[in-house]
Protein backbone atom coordinates (compact mmCIF):
# COMPACT_ATOMS: atom_id res chain seq x y z
CA UNK A 1 0.00 0.00 0.00
CA UNK A 2 2.53 2.04 0.88
CA UNK A 3 3.91 2.22 -3.05
CA UNK A 4 0.78 2.79 -3.93
CA UNK A 5 0.59 6.02 -1.84
CA UNK A 6 3.72 6.79 -3.50
CA UNK A 7 2.90 6.45 -6.97
CA UNK A 8 -0.37 8.66 -6.34
CA UNK A 9 1.71 11.06 -4.08
CA UNK A 10 4.34 11.29 -6.77
CA UNK A 11 1.44 11.56 -9.96
CA UNK A 12 -0.47 14.57 -7.68
CA UNK A 13 3.37 15.98 -7.43
CA UNK A 14 3.47 16.20 -11.05
CA UNK A 15 0.25 17.03 -11.88
CA UNK A 16 0.60 20.10 -9.58
CA UNK A 17 3.84 20.77 -11.34
CA UNK A 18 2.08 20.56 -14.88
CA UNK A 19 -0.57 22.89 -13.52
CA UNK A 20 2.47 25.50 -11.87
CA UNK A 21 4.13 25.15 -15.52
CA UNK A 22 0.94 26.15 -17.47
CA UNK A 23 -0.06 29.11 -15.38
CA UNK A 24 2.96 30.46 -15.40
CA UNK A 25 2.98 29.79 -19.32
CA UNK A 26 -0.40 31.63 -19.32
CA UNK A 27 0.93 34.52 -17.35
CA UNK A 28 4.28 35.25 -19.59
CA UNK A 29 1.54 34.63 -22.50
CA UNK A 30 -0.78 37.78 -20.96
CA UNK A 31 1.97 39.76 -20.08
CA UNK A 32 3.40 39.48 -24.30
CA UNK A 33 0.22 40.23 -25.46
CA UNK A 34 -0.39 43.08 -22.74
CA UNK A 35 3.33 44.09 -24.37
CA UNK A 36 2.04 43.82 -27.58
CA UNK A 37 -1.65 45.69 -27.37
CA UNK A 38 0.57 48.52 -25.48
CA UNK A 39 3.03 48.65 -28.57
CA UNK A 40 0.59 48.69 -30.71
CA UNK A 41 -1.42 51.68 -29.05
CA UNK A 42 1.53 53.03 -29.10
CA UNK A 43 2.53 52.94 -32.97
CA UNK A 44 -1.08 54.43 -33.91
CA UNK A 45 -0.89 57.11 -31.76
CA UNK A 46 2.21 57.77 -33.04
CA UNK A 47 1.12 57.21 -36.29
CA UNK A 48 -2.09 59.53 -36.20
CA UNK A 49 0.02 62.30 -34.79
CA UNK A 50 1.82 62.23 -38.35
CA UNK A 51 -1.47 62.10 -39.63
CA UNK A 52 -3.05 65.10 -38.58
CA UNK A 53 -3.87 67.42 -41.13
CA UNK A 54 -4.58 71.39 -41.15
CA UNK A 55 -8.12 71.80 -42.61
CA UNK A 56 -8.42 72.18 -46.37
CA UNK A 57 -7.47 74.91 -48.07
CA UNK A 58 -9.38 76.35 -50.70
CA UNK A 59 -6.81 77.36 -53.50
CA UNK A 60 -9.37 78.37 -56.02
CA UNK A 61 -8.50 75.97 -58.84
CA UNK A 62 -11.47 75.94 -60.85
CA UNK A 63 -10.44 79.98 -61.56
CA UNK A 64 -7.27 79.30 -62.48
CA UNK A 65 -7.62 76.39 -64.33
CA UNK A 66 -9.85 78.85 -66.64
CA UNK A 67 -7.40 81.22 -66.75
CA UNK A 68 -4.95 78.52 -67.77
CA UNK A 69 -7.29 77.48 -70.48
CA UNK A 70 -7.49 81.16 -71.72
CA UNK A 71 -3.97 81.53 -71.90
CA UNK A 72 -2.84 78.97 -73.95
CA UNK A 73 -5.48 76.65 -74.88
CA UNK A 74 -8.11 77.57 -76.17
CA UNK A 75 -8.54 79.03 -79.89
CA UNK A 76 -8.04 82.60 -79.61
CA UNK A 77 -5.81 82.39 -76.70
CA UNK A 78 -4.29 85.63 -74.73
CA UNK A 79 -1.05 84.06 -75.76
CA UNK A 80 0.35 84.12 -78.85
CA UNK A 81 2.04 80.47 -79.85
CA UNK A 82 5.29 81.55 -79.49
CA UNK A 83 4.63 82.61 -76.24
CA UNK A 84 3.83 78.96 -75.87
CA UNK A 85 6.51 77.62 -77.42
CA UNK A 86 8.74 79.19 -74.69
CA UNK A 87 6.53 78.58 -71.40
CA UNK A 88 6.21 74.63 -72.63
CA UNK A 89 9.21 74.39 -74.58
CA UNK A 90 7.22 72.85 -77.31
CA UNK A 91 4.75 73.71 -80.18
CA UNK A 92 1.11 73.83 -79.18
CA UNK A 93 0.35 70.86 -80.79
CA UNK A 94 2.80 68.37 -79.99
CA UNK A 95 1.21 68.97 -76.10
CA UNK A 96 -2.00 68.51 -77.23
CA UNK A 97 -1.00 64.96 -78.69
CA UNK A 98 1.36 63.91 -75.57
CA UNK A 99 -2.38 65.46 -73.52
CA UNK A 100 -4.24 63.20 -75.93
CA UNK A 101 -1.93 60.25 -75.20
CA UNK A 102 -1.52 60.05 -71.60
CA UNK A 103 -4.99 61.02 -71.02
CA UNK A 104 -6.31 57.61 -73.38
CA UNK A 105 -3.23 55.59 -71.40
CA UNK A 106 -4.32 56.69 -67.63
CA UNK A 107 -7.43 58.16 -66.29
CA UNK A 108 -5.77 60.04 -62.85
CA UNK A 109 -5.33 62.81 -66.17
CA UNK A 110 -8.82 62.99 -67.01
CA UNK A 111 -11.10 65.52 -65.30
CA UNK A 112 -13.26 64.20 -62.59
CA UNK A 113 -15.72 64.71 -59.60
CA UNK A 114 -13.83 64.50 -56.33
CA UNK A 115 -16.11 62.49 -53.48
CA UNK A 116 -17.45 65.75 -52.62
CA UNK A 117 -19.26 65.99 -55.86
CA UNK A 118 -16.62 68.85 -56.59
CA UNK A 119 -15.46 69.14 -60.04
CA UNK A 120 -11.51 68.38 -59.94
CA UNK A 121 -8.66 69.85 -61.96
CA UNK A 122 -7.54 69.89 -65.46
CA UNK A 123 -5.86 67.88 -67.23
CA UNK A 124 -3.93 70.93 -68.66
CA UNK A 125 -3.79 71.75 -65.24
CA UNK A 126 -2.22 68.35 -64.61
CA UNK A 127 0.37 68.57 -67.02
CA UNK A 128 1.70 71.73 -67.33
CA UNK A 129 2.43 70.96 -63.36
CA UNK A 130 4.67 67.74 -64.49
CA UNK A 131 6.13 69.98 -67.48
CA UNK A 132 7.15 72.73 -65.63
CA UNK A 133 9.01 71.18 -63.12
CA UNK A 134 10.99 69.34 -65.73
CA UNK A 135 11.21 71.91 -68.19
CA UNK A 136 12.64 74.35 -65.52
CA UNK A 137 13.42 72.00 -62.53
CA UNK A 138 10.72 74.10 -60.48
CA UNK A 139 10.16 72.35 -57.35
CA UNK A 140 6.13 71.47 -55.95
CA UNK A 141 6.10 74.82 -53.96
CA UNK A 142 6.56 77.06 -57.26
CA UNK A 143 4.15 75.46 -59.77
CA UNK A 144 1.69 75.36 -57.08
CA UNK A 145 1.80 79.29 -57.44
CA UNK A 146 1.11 78.55 -61.04
CA UNK A 147 -1.44 75.43 -61.01
CA UNK A 148 -3.43 75.96 -57.43
CA UNK A 149 -2.63 72.38 -56.79
CA UNK A 150 -1.37 70.79 -53.09
CA UNK A 151 2.64 69.21 -53.16
CA UNK A 152 1.15 65.81 -53.07
CA UNK A 153 -0.60 66.34 -56.02
CA UNK A 154 1.74 67.78 -57.88
CA UNK A 155 3.94 65.00 -56.92
CA UNK A 156 2.09 62.17 -57.96
CA UNK A 157 1.33 64.09 -61.70
CA UNK A 158 4.66 64.46 -61.99
CA UNK A 159 5.29 60.86 -61.36
CA UNK A 160 2.46 59.24 -62.97
CA UNK A 161 3.35 61.70 -66.18
CA UNK A 162 7.01 60.11 -66.76
CA UNK A 163 5.96 56.96 -65.76
CA UNK A 164 3.14 57.71 -69.17
CA UNK A 165 5.51 59.13 -71.08
CA UNK A 166 8.24 55.90 -70.19
CA UNK A 167 5.79 53.20 -71.41
CA UNK A 168 4.13 55.48 -74.27
CA UNK A 169 7.01 56.26 -75.69
CA UNK A 170 10.16 54.24 -75.06
CA UNK A 171 10.02 52.14 -77.84
CA UNK A 172 9.87 55.44 -80.60
CA UNK A 173 12.17 57.88 -78.46
CA UNK A 174 13.96 56.66 -75.54
CA UNK A 175 16.40 54.21 -77.44
CA UNK A 176 19.74 53.55 -77.67
CA UNK A 177 21.68 56.08 -80.37
CA UNK A 178 22.58 54.68 -83.76
CA UNK A 179 24.91 55.68 -86.48
CA UNK A 180 22.15 57.16 -88.40
CA UNK A 181 20.82 58.81 -85.56
CA UNK A 182 24.34 60.46 -84.89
Amino acid sequence: MSNMMRVLERQERGDEEIRRRRAKKDREVCEEEEEMVVAVCMLNESRQHHRRRGPNVDRHRQPRGKNLLEDYFILNSLCHVSYFRDRYIMQPHLFQKIMHDICNYDTYFVQKYDAVRVLGLLLEQKLTTALRMLAYGASAEQVDEIARMGKSTILECLVRFCDAVENLYKREFLHNLTNRDL
